[in-house]
C-alpha cells in the first residue's frame, strides 16, 4: 500500500483525471482559483529551474573532470554520443510524423480562462542560460585549480538542489498538474488531444527499439562480438527498470545480466555498468524530444524552429548527464532549456511533465537496456588500443 502511495505515475494519473474533472464540472468562479494556483505553482517551479541547473551540473563537470582517465573520457563521449545521437533521430522522426497527426492548436475554437483572482509573481534570481554558463565556468574552473573546498561545496549544493526536487518540485507536481489539466478541461481540448498523447507514447517506445538495435549493431560491429550475447540476458533488467522507473534501483540486476554475457568481461562489466547507469540516458533524451515537439504543435500550433531544436539537442545531452537519480529526473534537469530555448509557458511545461512521467519507466528501460551495447562498444576499443581496463580506470 505504500508503495502505491508513493509511486509518483499514479499521483500523476490521479492528478490527471481529477483535474480534467474539476475543470468539466467547474464555474467560473472556482477555476479562477484553480487558475490562481497553478499561476502560483507554475512560478515555484520555474523560480527553481536556474538554481537546479547549477546545482547538478556544475558537480557533475568537476567530477567528470577530477576522476578524468582515458576510459572515462570514451565512456563519457560515447554516451554523450548516443544521447544526442538518439534527440536527433526523435527529432528527425518528430518534423515527419508529428504533422502528419492532425494535431491542431488547443488555442482554436477554446473557452477563455477566467481571470486569476490571486496573482503571486516568483521571478528567477538570473535566467536560464546565464544559470547554464555560471555552472559550466564554475564547474571547469573548479576541476582546473582543484580546490577541494568548492567542489565540497557544490557537491552539498547539488544535495541541497536535489532534496528541493524531492521533497519540494516532485511533491506538488501532482497539484500543477491536476490544475493545468484542469484548465485544459475547461477550455474544452483535453477529449481533442488525449488520444493523440496515447499514439506518441507508443511511438516513442517504438522509437526505443529501434535506437537499442542501432546501438547493439555499432556495439557489435566495433567489438567484432554477436551481440545477442548481450542484449538476451537483459530481459530482467528492463522489466525491472519499467517497474521502478530508476536506473540506480535497477544497478543490481543490470549488473548480474551482463555478467551472464559471454562476450563481456567482468572488468568492462564492473565499470561499464555502474558510470553508464549515472550517464547514458539515451531513452529520455529520445523520449523528451518527441515530447516536446508534439506538445508544441498542440499548444501552440506549430513545431518550434529546426535551429532551436538543435540548440535544445546539443546542449539536452549534457543536462542529461547531469540529471538527478529520481523518476523523471532528464526533464527536471532540463525545464531550463524548454522554458529559456523553447519558451515554453507553463500549461505546455506541464503536458511535457505530465506524459514524460507516465512513460518515464520505458525510457529508464531504454536507457539501462542501451548500457549493454555501451560495454560492448568499449571492449572492442580497449581491444583495438590495447587499454587496461583495471588500470587506466578505479571506480570510487
Amino acid at each position: 500500500m505504500s508503495k502505491l502511495k508513493d509511486n509518483l505515475v499514479l499521483k500523476l494519473l490521479l492528478a490527471v483525471i481529477i483535474g480534467a474533472l474539476i475543470g468539466m464540472i467547474s464555474s467560473p468562479g472556482v477555476m479562477g482559483v484553480v487558475v490562481a494556483i497553478k499561476h502560483i505553482l507554475g512560478q515555484l517551479i520555474f523560480y527553481s529551474i536556474p538554481l537546479i541547473i547549477i546545482g547538478f551540473i556544475a558537480p557533475s563537470i568537476v567530477k567528470m573532470r577530477a576522476n578524468a582517465s582515458k576510459m572515462l573520457g570514451i565512456t563519457v563521449v560515447i554516451a554523450y554520443i548516443s544521447s544526442i545521437g538518439a534527440a536527433a533521430f526523435s527529432a528527425l522522426a518528430g518534423y515527419a510524423i508529428i504533422p502528419k497527426l492532425s494535431i491542431g492548436g488547443s488555442v482554436d475554437n477554446l473557452r477563455e480562462l477566467p481571470k486569476l483572482v490571486f496573482k503571486l509573481d516568483i521571478p528567477p534570481i538570473m535566467s536560464v542560460m546565464t544559470a547554464l554558463v555560471t555552472a559550466i565556468l564554475i564547474g571547469l574552473a573548479t576541476a582546473w585549480t582543484n580546490s577541494d573546498l568548492v567542489e565540497k561545496l557544490l557537491d552539498q549544493l547539488g544535495e541541497i538542489m536535489l532534496a528541493i526536487v524531492t521533497r519540494v518540485i516532485i511533491p506538488i507536481l501532482p497539484f500543477f498538474i491536476a490544475s493545468t489539466f484542469a484548465s485544459l478541461a475547461y477550455e474544452g481540448s483535453i477529449t481533442k488531444h488525449l488520444p493523440v498523447f496515447l499514439i506518441v507514447i507508443l511511438l516513442v517506445i517504438v522509437g526505443h527499439i529501434i535506437w537499442l538495435t542501432l546501438l547493439y549493431a555499432i556495439g557489435g560491429a566495433i567489438s567484432k562480438k554477436n551481440p545477442m550475447e548481450v542484449v538476451k540476458h537483459y530481459g530482467p533488467a528492463y522489466l525491472t527498470a519499467v517497474g521502478t522507473m530508476s536506473s540506480a534501483a535497477t544497478l543490481p540486476v543490470a549488473l548480474r545480466c551482463a555478467r551472464k554475457s559471454s562476450v563481456l568481461s567482468d572488468e568492462i562489466v564492473d565499470f561499464a555498468i555502474p558510470l553508464c547507469s549515472t550517464i547514458h540516458l539515451c531513452g529520455s533524451v529520445l523520449t523528451e524530444v518527441f515530447f516536446v515537439l508534439t506538445v508544441s504543435q498542440v499548444v501552440y500550433g506549430t513545431l518550434p524552429p529546426v535551429g532551436s531544436v538543435i540548440q535544445f539537442i546539443i546542449l539536452l545531452g549534457i543536462f542529461a548527464i547531469g540529471a538527478p537519480g529520481v523518476p523523471g529526473g532528464t526533464v527536471m534537469a532540463s525545464l531550463g532549456l524548454i522554458t529559456g530555448i523553447l519558451g515554453f509557458t507553463d500549461a505546455a511545461v506541464a503536458l511535457v511533465l505530465t506524459i514524460f512521467a507516465l512513460q518515464d519507466s520505458f525510457g529508464t528501460a531504454c536507457n539501462v537496456t542501451g548500457d549493454g551495447a555501451i560495454a560492448l562498444m568499449l571492449m572492442g576499443i580497449c581491444k583495438k588500443n590495447n587499454i587496461n581496463v583495471e588500470k587506466e580506470v578505479v571506480v570510487e
